[in-house]
């Protein structure tokens, strides 16, 4: 095995503590006698056990080792990779024949035979999980939308016959959906704790659809239309969605993202408190084979706070014009985003504390919202179409309770529990599922 690394060029730098390079090391000390056989048993379960979890976290299963070796192709970013994710894969240059030296590397460690290393120490660890049958969990456990892309891709590149045809294999998979965490991940949210700035994938992004939204077809095209032509690659606006509580804001910008996602389509998701941030995010995924979607969550600020100078540079004012495959997508109860008082409009103070000019500050403060170019509005449903959101969900959980019963639950319902929404007729649904007596 430490032969096939040792031949690695593109693919080279894997992490010091890679399980496939330290399995590499442990086999080496075997080979030349310089390892006593139960520390070199203890080395290898040691990996075997970091296998067992990386295979837990992202549902592998089947042929754990070739899973392993397909993670680490799909996710290791290099400057091949990464030119791969944006160039058309028909178009081959000097670099592809090393490219496919590695390849061939790896496919010939997809086919390792562990015989030789079972039998010198007495284990079966590697038999077992390259026939490994998981145990079967629910898909909120585990990143399923990573698990079927490596698994699919794994059994493809077990059966290329060479290191070229595994070429074609992952150039096609680069360029379909792109290297590294992006590749995978639909959604991310990000960390700065001093050490510099992480990505860290959602896991368990909500699998909501346009579809399963009732009403607000306006308010859903105009979003569409905007979402669609930046997916193609075409002029788009920022975007905010602003209005009552509960009536879908949040829920339609996930939406859009799956539904556009297999075009390329990914989402940060950003805090206020995370704002001074921004441009770091945007320097790190300009140059990326993706368009991002800046998603700020439930915007608003008050008198004090001034982040919002941050959001108004990246948006539109600063140096550097805003990258074509970058959006900011907000939703907000408040029209404006920030708060304004009756004091705001009296363009005369006398207080000798308090600015001139009140109308300057109140204009700065209206030139946040403004520098979104699409503005779509969610107002709270009138009563019928808060009923017919609470029949068309009932409906999907198969709910059997006649009108006029489910027309009063959910009026009595909708007194206690905040108003007409389209959140509250989603918690009268759940109610009704968890308590709901058939008989």
């Amino acid at each position: 095995m430490y032969k096939l690394t040792a031949r690695l060029l593109l693919y080279s730098d894997l992490g010091g503590d890679s399980i496939l390079e330290e399995f590499a090391r442990i086999f080496e000390a075997v080979d030349c006698e310089t390892i006593d056989k139960d520390t070199a048993t203890h080395k290898i379960y040691t990996q075997i056990k970091r296998l067992l979890d990386l295979s837990t976290a992202f549902g592998f299963d089947g042929n754990l080792w070739q899973n392993y070796l397909t993670f680490l192709l799909v996710t290791n970013e290099n400057s091949f990779t990464l030119t791969a994710e944006r160039a058309d894969n028909r178009e081959r240059g000097s670099v592809h024949e090393f490219a496919e030296q590695d390849f061939e590397a790896f496919r010939q460690l997809f086919h390792y035979d562990f015989s030789r290393i079972e039998e010198k120490l007495g284990v079966d660890c590697f038999t077992r999980i390259t026939n490994y049958k998981a145990i079967p969990k629910r898909a909120c456990l585990y990143n399923k939308n990573v698990s079927e892309k490596v698994r699919a891709l794994s059994q493809k590149l077990a059966e290329a016959k060479d290191g070229h045809e595994m070429s074609d294999l992952i150039l096609d998979h680069y360029h379909s959906f792109g290297v590294g965490m992006f590749g995978l991940n639909r959604a991310f949210r990000i960390r700065n704790e001093g050490n510099g700035l992480e990505f860290l994938p959602v896991s368990n992004a909500e699998p909501i659809r346009l579809s399963d939204l009732v009403g607000y077809e306006h308010q859903k095209a105009q979003l569409v239309a905007n979402t669609k032509a930046f997916a193609e690659g075409k002029r788009a606006n920022n975007v905010l969605l602003y209005g009552d509580a509960g009536t879908g804001k949040s829920s339609c910008i996930k939406a859009v993202l799956n539904e556009y996602y297999d075009q390329g389509l990914r989402m940060i998701e950003i805090y206020k408190h995370q704002f001074r941030d921004l441009s770091a995010v945007i320097a790190a995924v300009k140059n990326r084979n993706y368009r991002f979607i800046i998603y700020l969550d439930d915007l608003s600020f008050e008198e004090h706070e001034i982040e919002y100078k941050f959001l108004k540079a990246v948006i539109e004012g600063g140096v550097e014009t805003r990258p074509e495959n970058i959006l900011i997508y907000a939703t907000s109860n408040r029209r404006h985003l920030i708060r304004e008082t009756w004091g705001d409009r009296a363009d005369m103070q006398h207080d000798p504390d308090q600015e001139i000019h009140r109308s300057d500050t109140i204009e700065e403060k209206l030139s946040l919202s403004a520098r979104f170019g699409v503005t779509i509005n969610f107002s709270s449903p009138d009563r019928e179409l808060f009923y017919s959101i609470v029949r068309t969900l009932a409906e999907r959980e198969s709910i059997d309770i006649d009108e006029e019963t489910l027309r009063r639950e959910a009026n009595r319902w909708e007194l206690r529990h905040g108003g007409l929404s389209g959140r509250t007729a989603k918690q009268f649904v759940d109610h009704l599922v968890g308590t709901w007596n058939k008989d």
